[in-house]
């Protein structure tokens, strides 16, 4: 099967909408992605063409998107391009859809903190601080700071 792979690095435009569906979780984003170019002339780079995608992150990945991705923030998408053509109200429609294979954030332009999913063991699930209080909390203590 021949499938267009596309990795493609932009702006979360729109918060990430959660679904369950009878085939599994599905979480829906837009994605903006501007192409950058290097005005040699005036020695600055400029903002050119922005082209908007919808990614759709399926099962596990769309549970962590829908827990993980927000407006504004810069991400990362590896999936299959899929082009629709539609009509709608008598007018048609073309739109770019990716089918998101792995989602994150982009680290060039931030920091993140990763979480790793695990059912059954929220030891692993929990951000570090949170579990020190926890702990402490159930002994009896203070939590004790690293600094």
């Amino acid at each position: 099967m021949n499938e267009t792979l596309v990795t493609v690095v932009g702006n979360v435009a729109t918060t990430p909408v959660y679904r369950e569906l009878p085939s599994g979780p599905v979480a829906r984003f837009r994605l903006a992605v501007t192409s950058r170019y290097f005005d040699a002339a005036q020695n600055t780079w400029n903002d050119g063409h922005t082209n908007f995608f919808t990614v759709w992150a399926w099962r596990a990945l769309g549970t962590n998107v829908q827990g993980s991705v927000s407006v504004g923030e810069p991400v990362i998408v590896q999936g299959r391009l899929k082009v629709r053509d539609e009509e709608r109200g008598g007018q048609h429609w073309t739109s770019a859809d990716i089918e998101a294979l792995a989602v994150g954030h982009d680290l060039s332009r931030g920091t993140a903190a990763f979480r790793r999913v695990a059912k059954g063991n929220p030891a692993l699930t929990t951000p570090a601080a949170e579990r020190e209080t926890e702990i402490a909390g159930a002994r009896g203590k203070e939590p004790v700071s690293a600094g």
